[in-house]
């Protein structure tokens, strides 16, 4: 997952896990180079399929919410950020598995990628159970912060959605409160089951469903660009 601390938009955690498979690494070498986002490119230069709508989902984990968006809506496309080498690896695995021609990738801090995208460029984001660094003193490299959702907001079109997805309840709070703070975006809760029910169509993913076993209830905050 991607963290950015909210002074400095430094990136933190690991890199790579486990020494990656043959075909694993045949992938990374091979197929990311061609679905890396280009910063500063045009939306349409990245897809093949330009002017449709447009979702980003940063800290893809896995892949599996991502993989599974980009089958249910071929006419939408998707960018996915992922710093983590072997999710990265898995989400291509699946994308040349299953032909997902509608994903492009970037695998660095998504702070980088951001300001180099043009504006109004995104109709959805994704924030799902970012690392939630719950030690007091880590606090500042939580991923949802200031400087993070201002970002966000350049590149969101009006209207778009901000989909925030943790299992903290401290972390949640946290998001709360910086993106109430922020005159970008609205919180579109009017009762507990707006945040306590996935959104529809929800895949689920395999740390959420680690998260259920351990007890850990989830919170789904949707908050819309104004």
């Amino acid at each position: 997952m991607t963290a950015a601390s909210e002074g400095t938009g430094a990136f933190f955690g690991r890199r790579k896990g486990k020494r990656l498979r043959a075909g694993q690494d045949d992938l990374v070498q091979n197929l990311l180079p061609a679905l890396r986002v280009a910063p500063g490119a045009a939306l349409s230069e990245l897809f093949p399929a330009p002017g449709r709508e447009t979702w980003l989902e940063i800290g893809f984990g896995g892949g599996e919410h991502l993989a599974a968006q980009a089958r249910a809506h071929p006419d939408v496309n998707i960018i996915g950020c992922e710093p983590f080498l072997n999710g990265m690896a898995k989400m291509l695995a699946l994308i040349d598995g299953e032909g997902l021609t509608n994903v492009r990738l970037w695998d660095d801090d998504v702070t980088h990628l951001l300001p180099a995208l043009p504006e109004a460029a995104f109709d959805r984001v994704y924030i799902l159970y970012p690392d939630p660094w719950p030690k007091r003193r880590q606090r500042k490299r939580r991923l949802v912060s200031d400087e993070t959702l201002s970002l966000l907001a350049r590149v969101m079109r009006p209207g778009a959605q901000l989909r925030f997805a943790t299992d903290i309840d401290d972390y949640a709070g946290w998001g709360i409160a910086r993106i109430l703070r922020s005159p970008d975006f609205r919180w579109t809760a009017a009762r507990p089951d707006d945040w306590r029910r996935p959104w529809a169509g929800w895949p689920g993913t395999r740390y959420e469903a680690k998260a259920l076993r351990e007890g850990r209830v989830p919170s789904y905050l949707t908050f819309v660009r104004v």
